[in-house]
């Protein structure tokens, strides 16, 4: 089997208006493309990183909680490679969002942080 790369990434958030102006405003992801699907009271939201890879952001009535400990089943957390960890943890500090202490990996050597979004979703950067 080949693959080539990740499609995308699939996020069901609890507002979505808030969540958009997350991804969009405070990240700066570019909107592909924004669907409202009557039958389903679900918005679709294309997001892009780059050019290659895609974050999908869904509203639904009344999603589920999810459980969230770090260390359980499903998708841990959503990473994005920056160039400099430090002024990312800057920008996001100055736009008041939390950001955790920087750490270095200690099987990589480079510099990483995490920050939460609206749904407390982990989000980490990871230095270049």
């Amino acid at each position: 089997m080949k693959m080539n790369k990740i499609h995308h990434v699939a996020i069901i958030c609890s507002n979505y208006e808030l969540s958009k102006h997350f991804y969009t405003e405070v990240l700066g992801l570019t909107v592909v493309a924004e669907t409202f699907r009557e039958e389903r009271e679900s918005y679709k939201l294309d997001l892009a990183i780059g050019d290659d890879y895609q974050i999908e952001l869904f509203s639904f009535p009344h999603p589920p909680e999810r459980i969230n400990r770090p260390e359980a089943r499903g998708l841990r957390h959503l990473a994005f490679e920056v160039n400099d960890v430090g002024e990312v943890a800057a920008e996001l500090e100055a736009r008041s969002i939390a950001v955790e202490p920087i750490r270095i990996d200690p099987l990589t050597g480079k510099e990483y942080t995490f920050i939460a979004d609206p749904d407390g979703l982990p989000i980490e950067f990871v230095q270049k």
